[in-house]
């Protein structure tokens, strides 16, 4: 029996995202993470410390999607606001939790664990903690939406954490073709004709600037292999003919 598919949207909490201030460094390794697991990132947000907007984009996307994945805004300063947010979505508030207390208790000193550490300890009541095995501060996870922080480094072992308890779908399989220097304007139109004559697949055309002009790649994608490799060899024969031709307008 196939396996259904599993689908996910993303929501980037903060401002500093927003205003340029920092690079989000989160939403590639995401996609790549998820893609490797059979799971499909189809929608990302990226949204201000604005509880009405987050709570928009949790429920938008929670509604959609399999998963819902955040990062950002759990942290100790007044404008971490995701935990508020995510649990005003839910219909229910963030509490001080005694789990997430424990873990702190044990990484700081008594007179150390201020009150604004002890943020980082208030998670929506009824979410289950994600392990942050880096600084402690827990991730929390509520029904299908699992709550991250926006340091990359420490997203990444939370999703690492979170990984065994997700349903993964079949692999999205991939090959690439090298269109060398054809322009796109000459195989639009072939290329099209083979998308439509091979369902199940999707092909994309990615051209890049290598300093002496223009190089294009098409990748072809299915989580069917013999499709996959039917569809790339369509493109093959298309791009050997029209190279044999040499008619490459611009």
């Amino acid at each position: 029996m196939a396996r259904d598919t599993i689908t996910a949207g993303m929501v980037v909490i903060g401002d500093e995202i927003l205003s340029g201030r920092t690079k989000d460094k989160n939403i590639g390794y995401v996609a790549e993470y998820l893609t490797q697991l059979g799971i499909e990132l189809k929608e990302v947000r990226v949204v201000s410390d604005d509880e009405p907007m987050i709570v928009e984009a949790v429920n938008t996307l929670r509604a959609r999607y399999t998963y819902v994945f955040t990062s950002g805004g759990i942290g100790p300063t007044h404008d971490d606001i995701t935990a508020d947010a995510v649990a005003a979505a839910f219909g229910t508030v963030a509490e001080h939790d005694p789990r997430a207390v424990a873990l702190l208790q044990a990484r700081y000193k008594p007179e150390e664990l201020t009150e604004a550490r002890l943020r980082m300890a208030r998670l929506p009541r009824g979410a289950t903690l994600v392990d942050n095995p880096i600084s402690k501060a827990p991730g929390f996870r509520i029904d299908n939406v699992i709550v991250m922080a926006g340091v990359p480094s420490i997203m990444q072992a939370m999703l690492d954490a979170v990984t065994p308890e997700l349903k993964t779908g079949v692999k999205m399989l991939s090959t690439s073709l090298d269109a060398g220097g054809l322009p796109e304007g000459v195989y639009g139109t072939p290329l099209a004709a083979i998308a439509k004559a091979h369902p199940g697949t999707s092909i994309g055309s990615y051209p890049s600037f290598t300093g002496t002009g223009f190089k294009n790649q098409i990748v072809v994608r299915s989580k069917d292999e013999d499709r996959m490799m039917a569809a790339a060899d369509a493109v093959r024969a298309m791009l050997t003919e029209l190279t044999n031709t040499d008619k490459n307008p611009l």
